[in-house]
């Protein structure tokens, strides 16, 4: 699974960083993606984090 997150989208609310800190980092006040693949332990997180980004910036693939 591979995750990125869109920064025309992103808000910087951090929601995603605080929910899945093994996927998703704060840079520059938007959240990135920390690792690509995601860490096959991390994928539930993962996914609640796309499912929780309230403005929908979160891509999942895989």
């Amino acid at each position: 699974m591979k995750a990125q997150v869109d920064a025309e989208l992103c808000v910087g609310c951090g929601l995603c960083a605080d929910s899945c800190p093994e996927a998703f980092v704060m840079k520059e006040d938007k959240a990135v993606a920390k690792v690509n693949p995601i860490p096959e332990g991390s994928e539930d997180c993962c996914r609640k984090a796309k499912d929780d980004c309230p403005v929908e910036a979160i891509i999942i693939e895989g």
